[in-house]
Formats: structure tokens, sequence, C-alpha cells
């Protein structure tokens, strides 16, 4: 599997669920805000927003959280914030996309950099690890929905390019642009997902070792406690032996 997949696996064996739900649901309410103040308030009329609360209610975020989200927008809360991508490199070379939102993009560079190079890294220009990675829509559903050639077969009528099916669950990828359509057909077909959102996959991997990974999450973790960062991808790979130490 992708590392972007892996790393979310890590996340959710780590424990550490309060500290990170709350981030969480502050950043899926920001996304929501902002998406409501570039298009309409009405997820059914904007798709960016309908795929924003889709996310947001995948996490089990509060409808009235999501309400409040959607509400701070048309107060005009949200106009401030602007989406900036950040790319570098992390220990072992291992490529690092930061996503953020944020109203000071002075503070949030600043902060970005002094991260990387805390942490065994650095900071580069905007294009020197993004081609090793395509944007694409990502679907999740859980091993229970169906086998898989049953997902694959709706995958592919749904109009998704690829699927990744392991004992962890069913992957589905997409054009980044087909997102919308493809995840309803699938609604459809398979019931609700587990996770719709836009994602950066790796073309090529770094292998990362037991002391490499280590450092790596170390970055990542402390890249992700800033408000202003809404996520962070690399391209590691890890063997399953390293993956068990972590």
């Amino acid at each position: 599997m992708a590392g972007h997949s892996k790393w979310a696996n890590i996340q959710h064996r780590k424990g550490r669920q309060d500290g990170i739900r709350s981030k969480l649901f502050s950043k899926l309410s920001k996304e929501i805000t902002v998406a409501a103040k570039m298009g309409d308030p009405d997820p059914d009329k904007n798709p960016r927003l309908r795929l924003a609360v889709k996310e947001a209610k995948s996490q089990s975020v509060p409808k009235d959280v999501i309400e409040r989200a959607i509400k701070k927008s048309v107060a005009g809360e949200g106009d401030e914030y602007e989406e900036i991508r950040y790319e570098g490199y992390g220990p072992n070379g291992v490529a690092v996309i930061v996503e953020a939102m944020t109203d000071n993009r002075n503070r949030t560079a600043s902060t970005v950099r002094s991260t990387f190079s805390k942490n065994g890294g650095n900071l580069g220009e905007t294009g020197s690890v993004g081609f090793m990675f395509d944007r694409k829509g990502e679907v999740t559903y859980p091993v229970a929905v169906g086998d898989a050639d049953t997902v694959f077969e709706a995958a592919i009528e749904a109009g998704a390019e690829d699927v990744e099916s392991s004992d962890e669950g069913h992957i589905i990828y997409c054009e980044d642009t087909d997102l919308n359509d493809v995840s309803n057909a699938l609604e459809t077909a398979l019931g609700e997902s587990e996770s719709t959102k836009l994602v950066w996959k790796p073309t090529t991997t770094t292998e990362m070792d037991l002391v490499a990974m280590e450092k790596l999450m170390k970055l990542v973790d402390a890249l992700e406690d800033d408000d202003d960062i809404q996520r962070v991808t690399t391209n590691f790979e890890a063997s399953d032996e390293v993956m068990a130490q972590l």
C-alpha cells in the first residue's frame, strides 16, 4: 500500500486520539468554512463543500459543528484564509508535502521552515518534490463492504482508475476532478464511504528503516500539531517489520 495509507494506520495505532480529535475537528471545520465561502453555502450546489462535509461526517464531526462552520462563511468569516502548499525533504530524503490554510503567510512559513530544520529535514521550493506525486481523489471502504472483485467492478463502473484492496480495507482512486461524481456513484453501489478526499498519491517511494521512520513520525507530528497545517503527505515506504515496531 502507498505510504500515506500506512501513515493513517500508524496514527490510528498511536492512540493520541483526544488531542488529534479536537485538532482534526477544527481543521475539518476550517475546510468547510473556506469551501462554503468560495462557492455556494448549500452543499448540493458546491462540490468542494459537499466533499468537505462528507469527510467531516466520516470523522464523526457533530452535525451542529458542521452547520456552525457553514454559518461562519455566510457571516463573512474565512475571508482571510489562504491555501498554501509547502514542499520539502525529511529524514532519509523522503519527500514531504504540507498543505496549509492560514491567515498569516509569514507566520506559517516560518513555523514550517523551523519544524523541518529541527526534525532533520529541509524546506524546498514549490515543485521540488511535487513531481513525485499525482493529485488524485481517494475513497475508502471497509473490508466488510465486499470482496476485492465486487469493489473493483463497482469502482470501474463508477469511473474510478484503480483499487487497492487489502485485509485493512479498500482504497479507490480516481482523477481529482472526478472525485465528486465517482464518490456519489460509489455511494449508490456500495453505501456510505469511510472517507472521501483529495490526496497526493506518491508515484515513487523512499525506503525507510526504523530509525528514519521514527524521525519522520516526529517531523509529521510536529507539523500536524500546528493549527495552520491541514494535512501532511510523504512518500515513505517501509517493511512490515519496521511498521510493526513503531
